[in-house]
Formats: structure tokens, sequence, C-alpha cells
């Protein structure tokens, strides 16, 4: 392991300024599950290690009816996971929370880290971006926010400038008649990479569909929403002829690729499948219980 330098700044705006300073060879502890890891095997060998732990702006899981719910930049995937409120409020993020890693690994792990990483299969990104969050952060121009969307420009990129620090995700308040969900697919049902991730939320009135978001993991270079399902899906009654048809249209709007976990074909066919099922879940939790027929691939296996 090569050596580093290790600090704790007693302020975000020290921090920032050490950030800035050290530009493109520091990096900032939070979780660590993922830095420390990355310095052990050599992948990342910064100069200065910038510890953000203790940084008192950094705190914090808030929720308001009003506001919508606040999740501080050292909010660990475990307090996500056991928040009743969330649990509640935005059951898709918990249960994405839930998939992330280890119970081990999620006790220190920060959701604000998972979705910094910027990875197309990260289980937070579906969720929160089905959910409109925005991100808020602060660097030596002061803090600013952008929509979740904006931030991401590419695999592992991200718009952050230098010196800039994210210091908490806020989701906006759920509105009567919302319903949300997060279905993750992988080989395993434990410690895996999704394969393919879809997110819902929504949002029923009078058995209409008023507002609705679909969002895909692991199947594009990040996190994307499928605009032409969601349109088909706005303003319409529920039937389950219409949730199959809206599964078909998102498998046209993914761009998958073919890797050891799963081919393209593959991941596009469970497209169809997970957004149907997605779909009956957020619908349910909006109070809408609706049968649907299963898909005819719904049992495919992997490699199949």
């Amino acid at each position: 392991m090569k050596p580093f330098r290790y600090v704790e700044p007693a302020t975000l705006a020290e921090a920032s300024a050490l950030l800035l300073q050290h530009a493109g060879q520091a990096s900032l502890l939070a979780g660590g599950t993922d830095l420390l890891v990355e310095i052990k095997e050599q992948l990342r060998s910064p100069e200065i290690v910038i510890n953000i732990k203790n940084l008192p702006e950094l705190r914090g899981l808030e929720f308001d009816p009003v506001q919508g719910l606040f999740i501080g930049a050292m909010a660990t995937a475990r307090s996500i996971e056991l928040s009743p409120l969330v649990q509640q409020h935005y059951p898709g993020l918990a249960q994405a929370a839930r998939e992330l890693g280890s119970i081990q690994v999620r006790n220190r792990a920060t959701i604000v880290g998972n979705v910094c990483r910027a990875s197309p299969s990260a289980d937070s990104l579906p969720p929160l971006l089905a959910d409109a969050a925005r991100i808020h952060l602060h660097g030596a121009a002061g803090p600013r926010e952008l929509a979740l969307g904006e931030f991401f420009t590419g695999p592992g990129r991200t718009a952050l400038q230098p010196g800039e620090i994210v210091t908490g995700i806020q989701l906006p308040a759920p509105q009567a008649g919302s319903g949300k969900s997060y279905i993750k697919h992988g080989r395993r049902k434990a410690m895996e990479l999704a394969t393919v991730g879809v997110a819902v939320s929504l949002q029923l009135r009078q058995g209409v569909l008023s507002e609705i978001a679909i969002v895909l993991g692991a199947v594009a270079p990040t996190a994307v929403h499928a605009p032409r399902a969601e349109a088909l899906l706005r303003g319409r009654g529920i039937t389950p002829a219409l949730l199959a048809e809206a599964g078909a249209m998102a498998m046209q709007e993914c761009t998958p690729i073919s890797n050891v976990r799963a081919s393209a074909d593959y991941r596009r066919d469970m497209v169809g499948v997970l957004v149907q099922r997605a779909l009956v879940q957020a619908l349910a939790h909006a109070g809408h219980t609706l049968p649907v027929t299963p898909p005819a691939n719904q049992n495919m296996q992997e490699g199949s």
C-alpha cells in the first residue's frame, strides 16, 4: 500500500479547501467500503485521504411531510433500510438499500457514496431518480444543487467540480395516491451487482395515472428513464394489457451490453418483465391491487 497523508478537517469549508488544494490527488473518506479496498489493492493511490465522517453538516436523515426526505452525506444504507418513515413513504429506496452489499457493508456504506460512484448498476440510483431527487453540493463558490439526473455524465463520472463535496440528497414529499417500488434482478439473492434494476414512482388519482416515472438500471451507461413507456401510461386507466405494453416499450428504450453477468438480449427481455412487476408493486403501494397475467418469459433463466 502506498503511504498517504490522513487529515480530519473540522469544518466543511476546510474539507472543501483541502480537496481543491490537492485536486486529483485527494480522496474523501466517508463509509470507506470502496475506498479502503481500492487503496489496498492499489487501484487508487491518493496522496491525501480526507476524513469527513465527523462533519456535522453531513449528518442526518430527516423526513418532513411538506419538505420530504433529506439524506445527509453520512447516512448509511442500513439507516435507510431500517427507517420506518423511509419504509412507509419511499419503499423503493428502502428496498434498494436492503439490496446493497452485505449487512456489514450497509452498516458503513453511505447512500451518497453509492450515488457518487455513478455506477450504471448502483442500486440507489433508480429509486432516487424515479422520485425526482436533487443533490446538494458545497464547494469553493458555496452551495449549489442539481437535479440528480444532471449529476451523472457517464459511467463513473459526475458533474462534481474541483473541491466540491456532496452534502446530501433531497427527495420531494410523497403525495396522496403515490406508489413506489424497486426490483433488482441478479444471479444471486445477496452480495450481487444488479443485472437489471427497475424503479417506479407513480401517483394515482381516481384510477388514472396522473404522474409516472420508470427508471432502469444496469441497461445503459447511466440509470435512465423510459420516457416513451412513461408517456404511454400517463393519464391512462390501469389495465393488465396497458402494463404489458409499457413493459414492451421500455425494452425498446434501453441499451444494455453483454458481459459476464448477462447478455444484452437477456437484460432487454428482463426489462419487459420487471417493469410490469414494478408497476404492480407500486400500484399496490398506492392502494390499487391489479392482478396481472404473467408474461410468457417471466421464468427465463440466466443464459437462456
